[in-house]
């Protein structure tokens, strides 16, 4: 049984966290400049909750998440150059720059998609479950969503049919207190969400989101029991998002006064300071100097690389005289 993190895990994990900040300064940047298609989803002091739980899995364990999910992208394996090439839309792009960040899947990695709507990746990591039920695989689903999402009916829909199955699925529900301009607690009359997970038969559990180790070792042991068949889990990972809802959100409803704690508490400086007491403080500046050349690399790679071609798909083409 694995549940905790190995030191060389650590390691990964503070990478990746690392990628993920960096990766999104540069987005940030060429969404200001107007050269991203669309606005930019960041996870900006998120990062523990979806790069450590990813860690945690198998690499044949399938993966969801919803439109602010660079943090699960970085964390299941997908390379910062191929993110970048789609959110570019670009040919070498995962999904051949036809996606953009929030609609980001690849299939070799088990990453299988954001999703830009609201809640919809819980019932479609419920139908991954249920598939590796009847397959009779030893692999789990994962989907990662936030506290707005946990307001929707086809949550409740979804975690009732994976209760009542018991199948290998993990609820992580990334609790960053706001659904888009709302405080999660003018949205729901309980302050913990992970209460509800009693009315459908499966623990819930609440971590600490800022602190991958924490979320590492509560997923880890959600996977162990999934894969013994013991049924889904839903793990509540309180975080604060510290940027607006997006790059197009002019802000001001967070006051400084809330936000201080949560800056203080930066899950990649709680990150750099045990990993530090492991291998030291050099190895740590090594590990995210190496991640702001890998991220550098690939926005100079990926940029450079080619638009796709777009064909008229003949045989549904309309007037089409093909066969």
């Amino acid at each position: 049984m694995r549940n905790a993190p190995s030191t060389d895990e650590l390691k990964e994990i503070h990478h990746k966290m690392v990628v993920t900040r960096e990766l999104e300064e540069v987005l940030g940047a060429y969404a200001k400049e107007g050269k991203t298609r669309g606005p930019i989803h960041r996870c900006d002091g998120q990062e523990a909750v979806g790069v450590a739980a990813c860690v945690a899995l198998r690499s044949d364990d399938y993966v969801c998440t919803t439109h602010r999910g660079h943090h699960v992208y970085v964390g299941k394996g997908l390379t910062a150059r191929g993110i970048v090439a789609e959110i570019f839309g670009r040919e070498t792009g995962y999904c051949k720059g036809r996606g953009g960040h929030m609609l980001l899947g690849d299939v070799t990695t088990g990453m299988l998609g954001g999703n830009a709507i609201v809640g919809a990746g819980i019932p479609a990591a419920t139908g991954m479950a249920l598939s590796i039920q009847i397959l009779k695989q030893d692999r789990v689903a994962m989907v990662v969503f936030g506290d707005g999402a946990a307001q929707t009916g086809i949550c409740h829909e979804a975690m009732n049919m994976a209760g009542l199955w018991k199948l290998p699925v993990i609820f992580v529900l990334e609790n960053n207190q706001y659904g888009l301009t709302v405080r999660q607690d003018v949205q729901s009359p309980v302050a913990d969400l992970s209460i509800r997970a009693a009315g459908y038969a499966m623990p819930g559990e609440i971590v600490d989101g800022n602190d991958a180790e924490a979320v590492y070792r509560s997923v880890a042991a959600a996977a162990e029991r999934a894969r013994r068949g013991e049924g889904p889990s839903l793990i509540e990972a309180k975080t604060y998002r510290v940027k607006g809802f997006s790059t197009s959100d002019m802000g001001g409803y967070q006051s400084e006064e809330e936000m201080a704690p949560w800056l203080e508490r930066d899950p990649i400086k709680l990150s750099a300071e045990k990993l530090a007491a492991l291998v030291g403080a050099e190895t740590v500046s090594a590990i995210e100097a190496a991640a702001r050349a890998e991220v550098a690399s690939a926005f100079e790679v990926a940029l450079a690389d080619p638009f796709p071609t777009f064909e008229i798909h003949a045989p549904s083409a309309a007037y089409s005289e093909s066969k």
